[in-house]
């Protein structure tokens, strides 16, 4: 069976479609920056404009996993949990794709993010892990040890939501940078990192932009960018360029998608501030997350014989 799974974030809408018999192959991926929940945090409704280009988007997907024969499977993180009209984006959004959008906590969106990056690197069971996924408007934070989870959660930081809330111009002010940091610090201080030495891998698309940033790509690749160890001094390289620019100049930086501009900035400093509680050298970029852990859960359902 061909398996389309779809990913609508605050930021990102993501779609991966494979066939799973007898090993997973990629038939075709999309990623489309729709930003469905900007200004949710000032008006607590999804916009009009914002859904109607997550819809279109949508379209889209439908339109490519009907060519593929795939079956469709979708689900909505942050900006669908906390919009007081959901519904005006679940219901369209159904019958487009002929399945419902499952509206997923931040615990399952965080177990999504795991088991991707456990089968993206299966080395990383081994020892202490940490996996970052950061969103436009939540982070998931999971702590393993030895390929057991033991600790999981999903916090109200976002490279959207921190932006909106806390930058107001362009560059930052020095005041402004110091609020996100110090938003993340306290956000992320009860989180039980372990002092011994540990892996980070970071997923979603503030990480792999700051890769593919440090590798210079004139053009995004893939190949290149997942698996690429970001050390914690080209981080700060790019954090430092970033803070120190206006919108037009990061929207010509190279390896930087422009309408991830705005925001990338905030995103930055949640990786770093995470990758220095947690007593790393270098993030390990993943390219995969909640639509490669959909995919390989539903492909493991389907495998697993009825009781």
């Amino acid at each position: 069976m061909n398996l389309a799974t779809i990913d609508i974030g605050t930021n990102t809408t993501l779609l991966l479609v494979a066939r799973t018999d007898p090993a997973v192959e990629v038939l075709e991926e999309r990623a489309e920056i729709t930003r469905l929940g900007r200004g949710i945090g000032s008006r607590g409704a999804l916009d009009g404009e914002a859904i109607a280009r997550t819809l279109g988007a949508l379209r889209d997907f439908a339109a490519i996993a009907r060519r593929h024969d795939a079956r469709i499977a979708a689900v909505g993180t942050e900006a669908l949990r906390r919009a007081v009209n959901a519904a005006a984006f679940l219901d369209p959004a159904a019958e487009i794709l002929g399945t419902p959008v499952q509206v997923i906590d931040g615990q399952r969106e965080a177990a999504l993010t795991f088991g991707a990056v456990v089968a993206a690197f299966p080395d990383v069971r081994a020892g202490e892990l940490v996996v970052v996924d950061i969103g436009g408007g939540s982070t998931e934070i999971v702590l393993a040890s030895n390929g057991e989870v033991r600790f999981r959660t999903s916090l109200p930081l976002g490279s959207v939501r921190l932006t909106e809330a806390l930058i107001h111009h362009d560059p930052p002010t020095e005041d402004e940078q110091a609020a996100v940091a110090g938003a993340v610090d306290a956000a992320i201080q009860g989180v039980p990192f372990s002092r011994k030495p540990a892996t980070l891998v970071g997923v979603a698309g503030t990480v792999t932009s700051l890769a593919a940033m440090a590798l210079v790509l004139t053009s995004y690749d893939p190949a290149r960018v997942h698996g690429h160890r970001l050390s914690r001094a080209d981080l700060g390289r790019e954090i430092a360029r970033l803070g120190g620019a206006t919108q037009p100049e990061r929207e010509r930086m190279i390896g930087l998608d422009p309408r991830r501009a705005d925001v990338i900035f905030a995103g930055a400093l949640i990786l770093e501030r995470i990758a220095a509680a947690a007593g790393v050298d270098e993030v390990r970029v993943s390219d995969r997350g909640i639509r490669w852990g959909l995919l390989h859960e539903l492909t493991a359902a389907r495998a697993t014989p009825p009781p």
